[in-house]
């Protein structure tokens, strides 16, 4: 049974340790597009003596064969090749799985035969009810070497050409541990992601999956919803000429990945949901003061804006 000992409290995360307190023999990472190519890269940067062999995975050799052209890999394998899938599961102390969430189940269920007792697997999934859900068809009597998790991390950029060795660096890690799960697979995860310079959040699944619905998955139905707007209501071009850094900032999310953001959506529907509902009641509220000239209530909700956002930059600021 998983111990959070080493982990105080969800809301506090762990202090980073030095990078030459984590290594591995063989990490297989499946799907080397931006999440899976910039872990690759940064665990480059390890000492020799703490680095082994970096295999990729991905759909054909011709789409993870980018990945080895750039040294970001140092093996390509097609999953749809089982002899090479097996071989390059053989040895494998970790797997990381950075597929589109709609896709784990898949992956876990072609994976599994090949599977041997040391290797330990975790994910970089968006949501994290559904992924576990998948997990636990996929991997039956395995699933204790399944440690669910998700690094806060991103770009509007994707594909492995956009994968950066700093991206993890400050950035926050979440853990969902299962009950299965020991304390030294989680720790042994959580070390894989300090050592990149990550800071480790223990959550449950449904904690996870109802805050990143608020701070994640709702802005970027926003920025998308927003570009579909000004394309319904006319005059696009010309409003697109006219757009300062106040709208640029505000879209850039809309530049995500469509598929993986129309998968992470679903798959977190009934959280994602519950914030839509909750925001549409605030924007009607904004209507309903402009309808009505309420300056007062309309500076009064800024107002309140105003200080939460403030007061959280100025603390990101610190903690940087």
């Amino acid at each position: 049974m998983y111990s959070d000992a080493p982990f105080s409290a969800a809301s506090s995360p762990s202090e980073a340790l030095p990078a030459s307190d984590f290594s591995f023999k063989k990490l297989v990472i499946v799907g080397v597009g931006l999440m899976g190519g910039s872990l690759a890269r940064a665990l480059r940067r390890a000492p020799a003596e703490a680095r082994g062999t970096i295999v990729g995975v991905g759909r054909t050799l011709d789409s993870i064969a980018r990945a080895l052209q750039l040294g970001v890999i140092d093996q390509a394998v097609a999953w749809s090749d089982p002899m090479a899938l097996s071989q390059a599961l053989s040895g494998a102390d970790l797997i990381v799985l950075a597929v589109p969430v709609a896709q784990t189940g898949g992956v876990l269920e072609r994976i599994a035969p090949y599977l041997e007792a040391q290797a330990l697997i975790t994910d970089v999934g968006s949501t994290k009810l559904d992924v576990l859900a998948a997990a636990a068809t996929a991997l039956g009597d395995k699933i204790n070497q399944f440690v669910p998790g998700h690094p806060i991390a991103g770009r509007e950029l994707s594909g492995v050409e956009a994968a950066l060795d700093t991206l993890y660096a400050q950035r926050n890690v979440v853990l969902c541990p299962q009950p299965e799960n020991t304390e030294s697979a989680c720790e042994r995860i959580a070390a894989m992601w300090r050592s990149v310079g990550a800071k480790i959040h223990i959550m449950t699944p449904a904690q996870h999956d109802q805050v990143l619905a608020a701070v994640s998955h709702l802005p970027h139905l926003l920025a998308f919803a927003l570009i579909e707007q000004l394309l319904t209501m006319g005059n696009l071009k010309l409003k697109l000429a006219l757009a300062g850094s106040g709208f640029q900032d505000f879209t850039r999310l809309a530049a995500s990945n469509s598929e993986m953001w129309r998968d992470i959506c679903l798959a977190n529907r009934s959280a994602l949901l519950a914030e839509l509902d909750g925001y549409l009641a605030v924007v009607n509220n904004l209507r309903r003061a402009l309808e009505e000239s309420d300056g007062l209530a309309i500076q009064a909700l800024f107002e309140r804006a105003r200080t939460i956002r403030t007061h959280w930059s100025l603390s990101k600021n610190e903690t940087s």
